[in-house]
């Protein structure tokens, strides 16, 4: 990570959230967009081979640092607890990637350290774009950011209970589940992007959870899976958020997402 984010040209900073240290990566825009896109990847490596307990659960291939180099606003990659070198210095212990993953004490760390990197910054307006297991993160997040504008998820997770249940995995007790939640704050804004072909996290898991938020769109990429290819619309993505922030209207998505 530490060698792909010096390649991309990223800052590597170290943030405390509660009682956890957190990685978080910065990229260098120069403009004075008054947003700061906070981008929260995915599970990582919480198992191998699904039958024993990584000791590292750090992303290998992080498909949001690629997504950031596309991103010409303020961005920050916010690392979880125990992640990127921190997994064997306590009070890290294996039930926080597995189990625990999106724990409470999980969800209250993340925020702590956002409000960490957000306070030299004044008031700048945040989006949280989360990916798979981080679109889990910026549901659970959302009550607990200041400024918080809006929500972006790819292939979000937004329904663990019936993602373990379809995939037949044990239970993530301790865990919570966003689909469980009330409904957000009807003032932010939410995208919800699935891919078509996603059989890691289908349609058919994220749709409700959508459907009980407060005006909150889901636009399904027909010919996209799980990790592709969301780069391909990310520049046009990217462009759209703000115009959808003000009108609320979904026509003003200034691409047709069909032909994807």
């Amino acid at each position: 990570m530490d060698q792909e984010a010096m390649r991309l040209g990223f800052n590597k900073t170290i943030v405390q959230g509660t009682e956890f240290k957190h990685v978080a990566y910065t990229n260098k825009a120069q403009n004075n967009n008054e947003e700061l896109h906070v981008y929260l990847d995915g599970d990582g490596t919480p198992w191998i081979n699904n039958r024993w307990v990584s000791k590292d659960p750090t992303p290998r291939n992080p498909l949001l640092f690629r997504l950031m180099t596309l991103d010409t606003a303020p961005a920050v990659y916010l690392g979880r607890p125990c992640y990127n070198g921190f997994g064997d210095i306590p009070p890290c212990e294996p039930t926080l990637w597995t189990d625990k993953r999106y724990a409470p004490i999980i969800i209250k760390s993340m925020a702590v350290a956002l409000e960490q990197i957000l306070k030299p910054l004044g008031t700048k307006r945040v989006v949280l774009i989360g990916y798979s297991g981080g679109g889990t993160l910026a549901m659970l997040m959302a009550e607990q950011v200041q400024n918080l504008q809006g929500i972006v998820t790819i292939a979000g997770n937004l329904d663990i209970k019936a993602w373990s249940s379809l995939h037949d995995y044990t239970p993530l007790m301790g865990s919570k589940n966003p689909a469980e939640q009330p409904p957000l704050n009807p003032a932010l804004f939410q995208l919800h992007f699935a891919g078509g072909k996603d059989q890691n996290i289908p349609v058919s898991l994220i749709q409700p959870t959508v459907l009980h938020q407060h005006d909150a769109r889901l636009i399904v990429m027909p010919e996209f899976d799980h990790s592709c290819c969301w780069e391909k619309i990310w520049p046009l993505l990217l462009s759209n958020i703000q115009h959808y922030a003000t009108s609320r209207n979904i026509k003003m998505l200034r691409f047709d997402y069909r032909h994807y």
